[in-house]
């Protein structure tokens, strides 16, 4: 493979000679022979009551159960009300319909969008009634909805629940206090049920009302499927991967991936790095970016995390070569152009077909994958082939044995546009919690949970 065109200087020539070495050298190493997904679990994750362990402890029939759960779905731009991917409300039904066997009331809890603390009737931060009819289908049940989700019209309909019915709440984030973990909202909530289920792992990163201050009034507090499901495979693929362990990195923003980028150099034995981020990194070698994404104040860090990763022996690997485009729009020009020449007005919108030659051989010979960020503008079909490519490479991956684990929004609405979300071991639900985790931060979601 052609590597990255060296500068002269002698910091970017270690750091791009690092580079060239772990291009070379991917096609020595061999990875060990696939094994079947194994998947860990961490003391920390033992130590909280899952919802299993609480229909064990409790009789659960006629009982209010509060789930909190993320139903931040995408709506259709055209009318703001058709769900379009409704893979946040599929993923919720494990639990919601274990609760209704054993003959619990459900009652659902989520924010939508951020309005604020203000009361929008429609759209991507409005009230939840989009969700209704599609969680019906989902659940097999009939769904009530009210329009607020605490006081005394809200407790008189979760008191009139006999057994084994849904009901959803309003928009959490209609009040300003929920994102503050108020103790009014937290206790409005509390009066609603006894028990509680945090099936959002999308926002157990957040220590808001209904995430962490409403477990201080129920008499337990239990871990969804999904969220156990989450914590196993997240947390058990990195601390504990079949390795090589490999890392797929993409996204627009540098900001919001450096953290878990230098996170995971304790980790990983490979990275690849995509998305318009890495026009940031190549600006640390030297580069001459055109008109590409910069995020201007992380370019020294950019720089020093290459250094780190060189001195931690882990490949961490940019694109050679890019798909280049004259404005940003769908029926762009387009040109291919390798990481140093790019020039002018151009500005780089994807990864280039070396390039994904290359991630091919590291994906190949990787049996731990995890693929976070897209690798360009995905949502333009002319520059989406990077992202879809790297979909279709986990999900070869997978029927060879190796776990793979797709995380993020836009990784996941990738996913699943190529129409291989069945041919992954994992798509997780979170995005910030995701990173978060891998990270290895503690979650306020998960630490406000009974113990086991």
């Amino acid at each position: 493979h052609t590597s990255v065109t060296l500068p002269t200087t002698m910091f970017a020539s270690a750091t791009t000679s690092f580079i060239r070495k772990a291009i070379r050298s991917s096609t020595a190493a061999g990875a060990s022979s696939p094994q079947f997904r194994t998947i860990s679990i961490t003391p920390t994750l033992l130590e909280k009551l899952n919802v299993q362990g609480l229909a064990d402890r409790v009789n659960l029939e006629g009982q209010n159960v509060l789930m909190r759960v993320d139903l931040n779905v995408p709506l259709s731009k055209d009318d703001d009300v058709t769900v379009t991917d409704d893979t946040r409300l599929r993923a919720i039904a494990p639990t919601t319909k274990f609760l209704l066997e054993k003959g619990a009331n459900v009652i659902l809890c989520s924010h939508f969008g951020r309005p604020k603390g203000e009361i929008i009737e429609t759209g991507k931060n409005g009230r939840l009634n989009p969700v209704v009819d599609p969680l019906k289908d989902i659940l097999g049940v009939d769904v009530k909805k009210v329009d607020d989700c605490m006081g005394e019209e809200v407790e008189a309909a979760a008191k009139s629940l006999t057994k084994g019915e849904v009901l959803l709440l309003e928009n959490t984030r209609f009040y300003k206090g929920e994102t503050k973990n108020d103790e009014t909202l937290a206790a409005g909530l509390g009066n609603l049920a006894d028990y509680f289920v945090m099936d959002a792992f999308g926002t157990a990163h957040r220590a808001h009302s209904s995430t962490a201050g409403v477990t201080d009034h129920m008499k337990l507090s239990a871990a969804g499927f999904l969220l156990d499901k989450e914590l196993k495979y997240l947390k058990g693929a990195v601390d504990k991967p079949n390795r090589p362990l490999c890392a797929i990195i993409g996204g627009a923003k540098v900001s919001t991936k450096l953290p878990v980028i230098e996170s995971l150099l304790e980790k990983c034995d490979t990275i690849l790095l995509g998305g318009g981020m890495i026009f940031t990194f190549y600006k640390a070698l030297g580069y001459d970016i055109g008109k590409s994404m910069l995020e201007e104040d992380y370019v020294e860090l950019a720089g020093k995390l290459m250094k780190m990763a060189e001195e931690k022996g882990v490949k961490l690997i940019l694109p050679s070569d890019v798909v280049l485009a004259d404005k940003f729009a769908e029926d762009a020009n387009t040109a291919i152009a390798k990481a140093g020449e790019i020039s002018g007005d151009w500005m780089g919108l994807d990864v280039g077909p070396e390039t994904l030659e290359l991630f091919k051989e590291e994906i190949g010979n990787s049996n731990t994958i995890v693929f976070n960020g897209p690798m360009g503008v995905f949502e333009m079909e002319a520059f989406a082939t990077g992202t879809i490519t790297v979909a279709e490479l986990m999900a070869e991956a997978t029927d060879r044995g190796a776990t793979t684990i797709v995380g993020g929004g836009d990784s996941v609405a990738a996913v699943n546009q190529a129409g291989l979300g069945d041919r992954v071991s994992h798509i997780s639900t979170g995005g910030g919690a995701s990173l978060e985790l891998l990270e290895g931060k503690e979650l306020p979601g998960v630490a406000a949970l009974s113990e086991a």
